[in-house]
């Protein structure tokens, strides 16, 4: 499932909505203002916005999210259905346009389709510390197993060595009992199994180090 920003002034309509979207599995965060919505951008997946705003307007907020977050998609809704107002709405930068009222079963078969078109992939929450699998399911993680993860995240593609892992867990190399790793690895994939039913993509390198077998986008 999706990390879902969603901006909309109308209380009533914002809870409604994400009432409605967090049943369906995903997580979302509010906002009634492009000041509130700001701090939000770099944690979403899909954005929701409302082109009628105190402060501003969704194809302001749809135009920067483009700029700094281009993979982002964005959803706009708005009271306005004239074919010039769809238009702006999609040269600002959304992938969907949405009239109220909408059914919001039309508004979920949307998300649905973003989401086969954005692929998104494995995730590291760095702030609450999870380890976030493609389907939404996610793991809460220790410090050296966040760690790890934090980076291998930041080191695609490439394999962390166990000294580099030991020195950024703040010990000394040459004093490490590196059987500690092994244990740290060992449990943490049992821990994935026995939680998800799915295996864990981390791969021991013999004598080397670890790596990860996708990209990890780290929020």
């Amino acid at each position: 499932m999706a990390r879902i920003a969603l901006l909309e002034d109308e209380t009533l309509l914002r809870k409604e909505l994400a009432a409605f979207l967090s049943k369906r599995g995903h997580e979302v965060v509010q906002a009634c203002t492009l000041a509130e919505f700001w701090p939000l951008m770099p944690l979403a997946d899909i954005a929701i916005l409302d082109l009628m705003l105190p402060d501003g307007s969704g194809e302001e907020a749809a135009q920067r999210l483009r700029q700094e977050h281009p993979r982002v998609g964005i959803l706009m809704l708005t009271a306005r259905g004239a074919i010039q107002d769809r238009l702006q709405g999609l040269a600002a930068g959304a992938d969907h346009y949405l009239v109220k009222p909408f059914r919001l079963v039309e508004l979920a078969a949307i998300i649905d389709a973003l989401l086969r078109r954005l692929g998104v992939g494995w995730r590291l929450d760095r702030q609450r510390r999870l380890l976030i699998a493609p389907d939404g399911f996610s793991l809460p993680l220790s410090v050296p197993e966040m760690t790890l993860f934090d980076l291998l995240g930041a080191h695609p593609g490439e394999v962390i060595t166990q000294r580099t892992l030991v020195e950024a867990l703040g010990f000394d190399w040459l004093d490490y009992d590196r059987r500690r790793l092994d244990k740290l690895v060992s449990r943490l994939r049992h821990r994935w199994q026995e939680e998800s039913g799915e295996e864990l993509p981390l791969k021991t390198e013999y004598r080397h180090g670890y790596s990860f077998g996708a990209l990890i986008q780290r929020l």
